[in-house]
């Protein structure tokens, strides 16, 4: 972690946010750890049709599932109230992926955990929470591949997710759903 990197976090972050050097803290902290996560600065629309400028981590977080590592594209948006209130978190499928809906995350990708839930600010954090969302996700995968038409009569539905070296897996890696 580098001043450098520290200042550019916190430039970037929107001054509505309440705790700008927590969170600012955190997001370097998480950036540092995870390589595939990279802090953006977006739109975020709420249910209710609120529209704000907040900050979101965007990227991958590796996952070991059956003895082998994917990567999960994931959105954690931390509301301006952050860390007193959870984040905001959904999984991001590319294209040729589809969420599978569980209790852990509901058919429009958002992340649903007991972790969240019971969210305590001098317990929890961003940090903490991606452990636990890898851990989750190591035992229920939240994404699988889009169907693909293999015949004019025939469908197939298979999950082709590439490594950490960016090689597809190949034969029993592939996992039906």
């Amino acid at each position: 972690m580098t001043i450098t990197t520290v200042g550019l976090v916190k430039k970037m972050l929107p001054k509505t946010y309440n705790h700008r050097k927590e969170v600012s803290s955190e997001i370097v902290t998480v950036i540092s750890q995870y390589k595939h996560l990279q802090p953006v600065v977006d739109r975020f629309v709420f249910n209710d049709g609120t529209v704000k400028k907040l900050i979101s981590l965007v990227g991958t977080v590796a996952v070991l599932y059956q003895g082998n590592i994917y990567n999960i594209p994931l959105c954690l948006w931390p509301e301006e109230s952050y860390p007193r209130t959870p984040p905001v978190c959904y999984v991001k499928p590319t294209k040729e992926m589809v969420i599978i809906p569980s209790r852990h995350v509901n058919s429009n990708g958002q992340i649903l955990l007991p972790y969240l839930d019971e969210w305590r600010h001098t317990q929890c954090d961003l940090h903490g929470l991606i452990q636990v969302i890898m851990a989750v996700f190591g035992e229920t995968p939240p994404l699988c591949m889009r169907i693909s038409q293999t015949s004019s009569t025939r469908h197939n539905s298979h999950i082709t997710l590439q490594r950490e070296d960016g090689v597809p897996f190949q034969g029993n890696n592939e996992t039906n759903c």
